[in-house]
């Protein structure tokens, strides 16, 4: 009688369903967002504009160059102080926030 190698079917076994598992058609994801994800999705436009009236500090640092998170507490402490921006240009009066730094994100604001 032969000997049975349980390690080596079992090996086989396992492969097997590897590779039935790895060559099935994945199940569709759904994409619903939390809502404070939301209305962060919602301050940054189409195309791709941040609206500094509406954007909240995850929003402002995860889209714009050179701000983390005290500048982007900042903008929203100053909008919160001082009412919306009337201007992109209005940016330069948050402590912290130069005129590099604007340049460098310009394209990207908007206050509508």
């Amino acid at each position: 009688m032969q000997k049975i190698h349980i390690p080596s079917v079992l090996f086989a076994l396992l492969a097997g369903v590897s590779v039935a598992v790895s060559a099935a058609e994945p199940a569709p994801i759904q994409a619903t967002l939390p809502a404070h994800t939301q209305t962060s999705a919602a301050a940054v436009a189409e195309v791709g504009k941040v609206n500094l009236n509406t954007a909240d500090a995850a929003t402002l640092e995860r889209e714009l160059l050179g701000i983390g998170t005290v500048k982007a507490n900042a903008i929203v402490e100053y909008r919160a102080a001082n009412g919306a921006f009337a201007s992109v240009d209005d940016l330069l009066e948050v402590k912290g926030i130069g005129a590099a730094t604007l340049e460098k994100n310009r394209d990207k604001l908007s206050i509508n």
